[in-house]
C-alpha cells in the first residue's frame, strides 16, 4: 500500500448540470453525509482537475521562469505580482464581468423603485394601487437576483483565491528544492512554514475585494448624480462625510499593511524558535532549560502581540466607521434640506438612506477593507518574491559514462586548484586550493581532525558548495550517504528504495551487506515497519545503516560516504567495511570519510585534510612513511574476520522488547535536526504485486493521522476564549458595550422615521388623525445630532475594549499552550510529529490572533444589526413578529445542519494542512540527499498530493458555505416579499415614514442575514483553532513528586548512585524496557556501559533523568530521585548527549542560557576542549550560532556540549556516545579533558568503541534491558567465556592485546599487584 495514494472519490461539481451549479445543488450529498456521520479524511472528494496543485504550479512556474529570463535581459527587478496577474487575469476578469456589473445595476435600481413605492403612501398621492404592486414586484425581483449574484461572487472569489494560493505554495516548494547551501543557511525552516501558512492565506480573502476597487468609485459617482437629480445640492452634501471618512480609512489601510509586514517578521521569529525548541526538546529537558526557553518564547510572543495589538486597534477604528458612516451622511443631507428650506418627505429620506447604504457599503466597507487587504497581500507577495529570488543550487555537469570530456578518461573525479565557499559573499573558504584526482573504480580515504573540511569536500563534489575558483570535473553518476542519517516517515523499505524500482534479489543483497537482516527480524513488520517521525523508532546505528543502504541500492558510478561507520559498534563497522564498502561496491569509485583510520589500509589513495587544505596525500605506504599520528593509527591493525562471529540470533525477549521500543521509544539518537514528514515523504510506488506477503500487511497508518480535537474541551469555546483575557466582569462589560452601541444605532434609525412622519404631516394639506407630538424642526436636528455623536463614542469604546480583551486572551492562551508542550512528557513528542505541533503554533495561533477577533466583531455587529432591524420592523407592525419567529427557527435549524458538516470539514482542513508543513520541513532537512539522488520530481509529486488533499477540503468548505448563504438569502427574499406586499394589502393607513423604515430595514436584511449567519458559523469554525490550542493546554505534564523534598544546595556532594529493583517503561501500559536492575556505583567511580544495539544503554540514561516511567528506586547520595522535583534533579546531572544540539543565538547563550557564569569561566571551558579555528572566530562567545548550529561541524558541536558540561561542574556526568563523530586525536583530547576535569565526579559512559572505557573502574554489560556483568574490565577479561571477553575478542588480535594491556595497567595502578 502506498502511504499517500489518492482515493478515487470524484467531485460532484465535475458532473453537475448548469441548474445544479446555479443553485448549489451539488453540495447536497455533502450535507447529507455530514449530518449523518462525522466526516473523515476518506470522505473528501478529489479536487477539480483545474485545481490540481501540479497543474497550477506548472503554469505559474513557466510564467515565472519566462519573466525571470526577460528581467535578466532588461536588467530590471523581477516582480512576482506581474507574473501572478499574467497567470490568473482571465479568471478574475470573469468574476468582474459576470458578477460585479449586475450587482451594481441591481443595487442602484432598488432605491429608485423604493422611492416610487413610498410616493404611493404619501398623504394625497396620485399613484394607483396597480403601479404600487409593480414597484413592489420589482423590489422583490431585485432582491432575489441579488441573492444569486452575491453568493456566486463570494464562491468564485474564494475559489480563485484558493487557486492562486495553491499555485504559490507549489512554487515555494519547488524553489525550496533548488535553494543553494548559503540561501538555505539564511532561511530558517520556520520562515518557510510561515510563508506557506500565513502569507499565502491572504490570497483567499483578497479576491473578494479586488473588483470593488474600481466598482466602488464608479458606483459612488452614479449615486452622486442620482441624488443630485432628486434633491439638488442637499443630496451631494450627504456624500461629503463619506468622501471625508474614506481617505481616513484608506490611511488606516496603509497602516495595517505596515503592521502586517512587521507582524510577519515577528511571527517568523517565534515559529523558528518553536521549531528549534521542539526538535531539541529532549536536550532542553535533560539540561532543565525550560525556563530560559520559555522566557525567550514569551519575549518573542510579546513583541509579536505588541504589533498585532496596533493592527487590531486600526481594525477597531474601521469597524466603528461602519456603524457610523451612513447615519452621518443622512444627517448632513437632512441638515442641508432643512437649511435650504426644502421639504422633508419619506420618499426622499428613505431613498437617500438606501443610496447612502449603497455607497457606504461599497466605499467605506468594501473599498477601504479592500485597500488594507490588498496592502497586506502586496506585503505577502513581496515576501514570497524575496524567497523566490534566493540563490539556487547549480548542478555540476556530470559526464555520463563513456562521454570523453577531457584527456584522461580514466578519472572519475578531478579537482584542480578548487576553492569552495559556504557563502560566496564572505571571504572565508570551506576548502582552499584542493587538488585531488580519483581514478575510476578506486577507493579514496579522507581523514582529518574535526572541522577540517571533510564533509565540505563531499558537498563540493555534489555541487552543494560553490567552487569560487579552480575546476571540478565529475565523470559519472553519484550516490551519497550523509553524516547525519536522514530518515523520513515511511516504511523502512520505502526509505531504502527512495523511488527506485523494487528488485527483490538486489534489495536482499543490499540489506545483507548493510547488516540490516538481524534488525529486520526484530521489527514487527520486517522492512515494512513504519519508521516514525524523524526515524523515531530506530536506534542511531539502525538509522545510519538504512541511510547507507539507500546509497548502496542506487546504481551509481561514484559513492560518497560521509562517516557511515561512527554510529555503529566495532563488529558491525567491520562487517559494513568488508562486505559493503570493500565487497559489494569493490568495482565502484568510492570516497569514504571516516575517523576509524585503521580501516583505510587497503585504500588506493589517502587524503589528510586540515583547516580546509590538504595536509598530505598519497598511497597508504607514502602516508606511512610520514610517520605522523595518522600513520600510527593506520598501523593499528583493523579488526580481522572472526570465526566465532555468528550472527547473534535475537532471542524472543529482545524481539518483544524491540517491538515495544520501536513503537514507544523516541530514539534518543534520532537526529534532532531532522523533522520528518507526517505521512510518507516519498511516494514510492512499490512494485511487488507478486509478493503475497505485502498484500496481507496492513500498515499502522491510522496512528499516523492526527487525532481530531473534537469533544476534548468542555464548555463554550467562545467564553473560554474571552475569559482567557479577563475576568467575568470585564467580559460582561464588553458585551454590554456591544448591546449599547447597537441600541444607539437603532435609536438613530427609529428617530429618522419618527421625524419624517412629523415633517410629512407638517407639510401635508390633509389633517391626519395620527397622534404625533409636533416637535419643531430645529429640536429634531439637535436630538438627531446628539444621538449620532453618542453613537460614535460608544462604538469606539466598544471596539477598543473588545480588542484589548482579545489580545490579552491570545497572549495568555499562547503561554498556557507553550507551557503545556514544554512540560509534556517525552511520550507526547514521540507520538506527535513536529509539523503537527508547529501547525498549532503557526496557523491556529495566527487564526486566534487576527482572523477570529475580526470575525467575532463582524458577526456580533451584524447579528445585533439584524436584531435591531427586526425590532424596528416589528415596531411598525407587531404582526411581523410571527413570520420573523418562523424564519428565525428555520435559520437556526439550517445553521445547525450547516455547522454539523462545516465544522468537521474545517477540522479536516486543519488536519490535512499539517502534512504539507511536515513534508516541507522534511525536505529542507534532507535536501542534500534528495538532490544527490535526483529525487526532486518524486517529492514534488508527493507535495502536490498533500496539497490536493488540502485543496479538496477547502473547496468543500467554501462550496458548503456558499450554499448555506444562498439558502438563507432565499428565505430573506421571501420575508421581504411578505413585508412589502402586506403593506399594499393591509397597510393602507400606515405613514410613508413607517413603510419606508420597514422596507429599507428588511431589504438590508437580505445581504446582512446571510453574511451574519455565515460569519457566526465562521466564528464557530474558527473556534476550532481555539479548541486545538486549548487541547494543548491540557496535555498531561511530566509526573512531579507529590510531596517533593528539597535536597541541600550542595547535593549531590559525593555522587553515589544506587539502583534498587529499578525498571523503566516508555509507555504506561507497555512492558518494561529495563528490568530489575540492582547496581551500586560508588562516588567518583568511572563506569563504562556496553552492550549491543537495543540492549538498553540509552534507556539507562532516560531512567537517571526520569524521562520515562521509572519503577523501583534510584538513589543519589541516599536521596530517592522520585522525591526530587524533576528540574532540580536534572540540573544536578551533566550530560553530553549523543546528538550534539545547538540552538540559534550566541555561543554564550548555548553554554549558559541562565547567564549564571562570568565570561572568563566560559572562555576557560572553551580552551579546555580546544575549540578553535585558525581565525579564532568560532570560539568567541558573541559568535552567532545559526539555525540548529549549522555553521559548526558535528564534531565541533560535540566539543561545545563538552564545554557545557565543564561549565556546569556537576558531581555526576553522563556521556552518551559522546565521541562518535570525532577523529581519534579529538577523541583522545576529550578523554583527557574528562579525566582531568571530572576526576572528582562519578562518570557513566555509554560506548561503542571499547578503547574509551577500558580504563574504567568498572564496566556494566547490558543485554536485553538487564545487567549481565558488572566489574573491573581486567577481572571480566580473566573469564574468557564472559560476554565482555567476547566483545573484546571481536575487535581483532592486536587491538585485543592493546585493550587487555590498558585494563591490566589500570588495575595494577589501582589495586597494586594483579591477583
Amino acid at each position: 500500500m502506498d502511504i499517500t495514494k489518492e482515493n478515487y472519490n470524484p467531485n460532484p461539481r465535475d458532473k453537475a448540470n448548469p441548474l445544479s451549479m446555479l443553485i448549489f445543488g451539488y453540495t447536497l450529498p455533502i450535507f447529507r453525509k455530514g449530518y449523518s456521520k462525522t466526516l473523515d479524511v476518506d470522505d473528501l472528494y478529489n479536487p477539480l482537475n483545474s485545481d490540481r496543485s501540479e497543474l497550477l504550479g506548472d503554469k505559474l512556474e513557466r510564467n515565472w521562469k519566462k519573466h525571470l529570463a526577460n528581467a535578466k535581459k532588461k536588467n530590471s527587478t523581477p516582480s512576482l505580482f506581474r507574473v501572478l496577474v499574467k497567470t490568473f487575469w482571465p479568471e478574475y476578469l470573469l468574476i468582474g464581468l459576470v458578477l460585479v456589473v449586475p450587482d451594481m445595476l441591481i443595487r442602484l435600481l432598488q432605491p429608485q423603485l423604493l422611492g416610487l413605492l413610498l410616493d404611493y403612501f404619501k398623504p394625497g398621492t396620485d399613484k394607483t394601487k396597480e403601479d404600487a404592486f409593480y414597484y413592489a414586484g420589482g423590489i422583490v425581483l431585485m432582491n432575489a437576483m441579488s441573492a444569486f449574484f452575491v453568493n456566486h461572487h463570494i464562491m468564485q472569489s474564494f475559489h480563485y483565491g484558493m487557486k492562486v494560493r495553491a499555485a504559490c505554495c507549489a512554487l515555494i516548494y519547488r524553489k525550496a528544492l533548488k535553494l543553494s547551501k548559503s540561501a538555505l543557511s539564511d532561511t530558517a525552516s520556520g520562515q518557510v512554514v510561515n510563508l506557506l501558512s500565513n502569507d499565502v492565506s491572504r490570497f483567499d480573502i483578497v479576491s473578494i475585494f479586488i473588483h470593488h476597487m474600481w466598482a466602488a468609485p464608479l458606483t459612488a459617482t452614479i449615486v452622486a448624480y442620482l441624488t443630485y437629480s432628486q434633491a439638488g445640492f442637499a443630496g451631494l452634501i450627504g456624500i461629503i462625510p463619506i468622501m471625508f471618512i474614506m481617505p481616513l480609512q484608506s490611511y488606516t489601510g496603509k497602516l495595517s499593511s505596515i503592521y502586517r509586514r512587521k507582524t510577519a517578521y515577528k511571527t517568523d521569529e517565534r515559529i523558528r524558535l518553536m521549531d528549534e525548541i521542539i526538535s531539541g526538546i529532549q536536550v532542553i529537558k535533560m539540561y532543565a532549560w525550560e525556563i530560559p526557553f520559555s522566557k525567550i518564547i514569551r519575549h518573542a510572543r510579546r513583541m509579536e502581540i505588541k504589533i498585532i495589538t496596533k493592527l487590531s486597534y486600526v481594525r477597531a477604528l474601521f469597524m466603528t466607521f461602519n456603524l457610523f458612516t451612513t447615519r452621518v451622511a443622512l444627517f448632513c443631507a437632512l441638515l442641508a434640506i432643512v437649511l435650504t428650506g426644502e421639504k422633508i418627505t419619506a420618499s426622499k429620506v428613505f431613498v437617500f438612506t438606501a443610496y447612502y447604504n449603497v455607497i457606504a457599503q461599497s466605499l467605506t466597507a468594501m473599498f477601504v477593507r479592500g485597500i488594507s487587504e490588498i496592502a497586506e497581500v502586496l506585503v505577502a507577495i513581496k515576501r514570497l518574491q524575496n524567497f523566490m529570488l534566493n540563490e539556487e543550487f547549480v548542478e555540476i555537469k556530470k559526464a555520463v559514462n563513456g562521454e570523453i570530456k577531457y584527456n584522461n578518461n580514466n578519472e572519475a573525479i578531478c579537482l584542480k586548484n578548487a576553492t569552495s565557499k559556504w557563502n560566496p559573499d564572505l571571504s572565508d573558504c570551506a576548502l582552499n586550493n584542493i587538488n585531488i584526482s580519483v581514478e575510476k573504480g578506486k577507493f579514496l580515504g579522507v581523514i582529518g581532525p574535526v572541522g577540517s573540511g571533510k564533509s565540505s569536500l563531499l558537498q563540493t563534489i555534489l555541487g552543494e558548495l560553490q567552487v569560487s575558483s579552480g575546476t571540478i570535473d565529475v565523470n559519472g553518476t553519484l550516490s551519497y550517504a550523509s553524516q547525519e542519517a536522514w530518515v523520513f516517515a515511511a516504511t523502512i523499505r520505502q526509505n531504502i528504495l527512495f523511488g527506485r524500482e523494487y528488485n527483490k534479489k538486489k534489495y536482499e543483497e543490499v540489506v545483507k551487506v548493510c547488516a540490516l537482516e538481524t534488525d529486520f527480524k526484530q521489527f514487527p513488520d520486517g522492512d515494512l515497519t513504519l519508521v516514525g517521525d524523524r526515524g523515531a523508532s530506530l536506534s542511531g546505528g539502525q538509522k545510519a545503516r538504512v541511510n547507507l543502504a539507500r546509497a548502496v541500492y542506487r546504481d551509481a558510478d561514484i559513492y560518497l560516504l560521509d562517516d557511515p561507520l561512527s554510529a555503529v559498534d566495532t563488529r558491525v563497522a567491520r562487517h559494513l567495511y568488508e562486505k559493503c564498502i570493500n565487497g559489494y561496491l569493490a568495482s565502484k569509485t568510492r570516497i569514504l570519510v571516516t575517523h576509524q583510520v585503521y580501516y583505510l589500509k587497503n585504500a588506493s589513495h589517502l587524503v589528510i585534510l586540515n583547516n580546509g587544505e590538504i595536509e598530505a596525500q598519497g598511497s597508504v605506504n607514502e602516508i606511512l612513511k610520514l610517520g605522523n599520528e595518522y600513520a600510527k593509527l593506520i598501523k593499528s591493525e583493523p579488526p580481522p574476520e572472526d570465526k566465532e562471529k555468528s550472527e547473534d540470533k535475537p532471542n524472543k525477549g529482545v524481539e518483544i522488547q524491540k517491538i515495544n521500543r520501536q513503537m514507544s521509544m523516541r530514539s534518543r539518537t534520532s537526529s534532532i535536526a531532522s523533522t520528518r514528514s507526517e505521512i510518507s515523504i516519498v511516494d514510492v510506488i512499490l512494485q511487488e504485486e507478486n509478493e503475497e506477503e505485502t498484500e496481507t500487511k496492513d500498515f499502522g497508518l491510522k496512528e499516523q493521522h492526527e487525532e481530531s480535537s473534537k469533544g476534548k474541551i468542555k464548555g463554550s469555546l467562545l467564553f473560554r476564549y474571552m475569559l482567557a483575557g479577563g475576568n467575568v466582569f470585564a467580559v460582561s462589560c464588553v458585551i454590554a458595550l456591544f448591546i449599547l452601541a447597537q441600541g444607539a444605532a437603532s435609536g438613530v434609525d427609529w428617530f429618522v422615521s419618527y421625524w419624517t412622519n412629523i415633517e410629512e404631516y407638517r407639510n401635508s394639506t390633509i389633517s391626519a388623525n395620527v397622534n404625533l407630538r409636533e416637535l419643531p424642526t430645529s429640536t429634531c436636528l439637535y436630538i438627531y445630532g446628539s444621538l449620532i455623536i453618542s453613537l460614535l463614542l460608544i462604538a469606539l469604546v466598544r471596539s477598543f475594549s473588545f480588542y484589548k480583551l482579545v489580545m490579552n486572551s491570545c497572549t495568555n492562551l499562547h503561554h498556557a499552550m507553550f507551557d503545556g508542550v514544554v512540560y509534556a512528557s517525552m511520550r507526547f513528542f514521540d507520538t506527535n510529529p513536529s509539523g503537527r505541533i508547529l501547525n498549532r503554533f503557526s496557523k491556529d495561533i495566527g487564526s486566534a490572533d487576527e482572523l477570529l477577533p475580526k470575525c467575532i466583531l463582524d458577526s456580533s455587529q451584524i447579528l445585533l444589526i439584524m436584531a435591531g432591524s427586526l425590532i424596528l420592523v416589528a415596531v411598525v407592525n407587531p404582526l411581523f413578529l410571527i413570520p420573523v419567529a418562523i424564519i428565525g427557527v428555520i435559520f437556526m435549524i439550517l445553521r445547525s445542519i450547516f455547522l454539523k458538516s462545516s465544522k468537521n470539514i474545517k477540522r479536516l482542513e486543519g488536519i490535512t494542512r499539517s502534512p504539507v508543513f511536515t513534508h516541507l520541513n522534511a525536505t529542507l532537512q534532507g535536501l542534500t540527499t534528495i538532490r544527490a539522488y535526483g529525487a526532486q520530481t518524486i517529492l514534488k509529486e508527493e507535495f502536490d498530493k498533500h496539497q490536493d488533499l488540502h485543496t479538496s477540503a477547502w473547496f468543500m468548505y467554501i462550496a458548503v458555505s456558499s450554499a448555506f448563504g444562498f439558502i438563507l438569502d432565499l428565505f430573506c427574499t421571501a420575508f421581504t416579499t411578505l413585508v412589502t406586499l402586506s403593506f399594499l394589502t393591509f397597510g393602507e393607513t400606515l405613514l410613508g415614514g413607517q413603510v419606508g423604515l420597514a422596507i429599507t430595514q428588511t431589504t438590508s436584511l437580505t445581504g446582512i442575514v446571510q453574511w451574519g449567519m455565515r460569519q457566526s458559523a465562521e466564528v464557530a469554525n474558527m473556534l476550532m483553532s481555539v479548541e486545538r490550542m486549548l487541547e494543548y493546554t491540557i496535555i498531561p505534564p511530566e509526573k512531579q513528586p507529590e510531596k517533593p523534598i528539597k535536597p541541600p544546595k550542595e547535593w549531590p556532594q559525593n555522587g553515589k548512585i544506587n539502583f534498587k529493583n529499578m525498571g523503566l517503561k516508555y509507555v504506561e501500559t507497555g512492558p518494561l524496557v529495563l528490568k530489575n536492575l540492582n547496581i551500586s556505583i560508588q562516588p567518583k567511580e568511572k563506569i563504562g556501559i556496553v552492550g549491543r544495539t537495543g540492549a538498553g544503554k540509552s534507556s539507562l540514561i532516560a531512567a537517571l533523568f526520569r524521562l520515562a516511567k521509572v519503577e523501583g528506586e534510584i538513589e543519589i547520595d541516599a536521596i530517592d530521585t522520585k522525591n526530587v522535583i524533576l528540574q532540580e534533579l536534572r540540573s544536578k546531572i551533566a550530560i553530553i548527549p549523543q546528538d550534539p544540539v545547538l540552538f540559534s543565538g550566541t555561543l554564550r547563550y548555548n553554554l549558559d542560557p541562565f547567564e549564571e557564569f562570568p565570561d572568563d569561566l566560559l572562555y576557560k571551558a572553551l580552551n579546555d576542549v580546544e575549540l578553535k579555528d585558525p581565525m579564532n572566530i568560532i570560539n568567541r562567545l558573541e559568535n552567532r550560532v545559526m539555525d540548529r548550529g549549522a555553521n559548526y561541524s558535528v564534531g565541533q558541536r560535540q566539543l561545545i556540549c563538552l564545554a557545557r558540561a565543564i561549565v556546569r561542574n556537576n558531581k555526576i556526568l553522563m556521556l552518551d556516545e559522546a565521541t562518535a563523530n570525532v577523529d581519534p586525536q579529538t577523541d583522545a583530547l576529550i578523554q583527557k579533558t574528562i579525566r582531568q576535569k571530572f576526576a572528582d565526579c562519578t562518570v557513566l559512559t555509554v560506548a561503542h568503541r571499547l578503547n574509551t572505557i577500558m580504563d574504567s573502574d568498572k564496566v556494566l554489560v547490558m543485554d536485553n534491558g538487564t545487567m549481565v556483568e558488572f566489574n573491573h574490565p581486567y577481572i571480566l577479561l580473566q573469564n574468557s567465556k564472559s560476554v565482555f571477553s567476547k566483545m573484546v575478542a571481536e575487535t581483532g588480535k592486536s587491538t585485543t592485546e592493546q585493550l587487555k594491556q590498558i585494563a591490566k595497567v589500570n588495575y595494577e595502578q589501582k589495586f597494586g599487584v594483579p591477583e
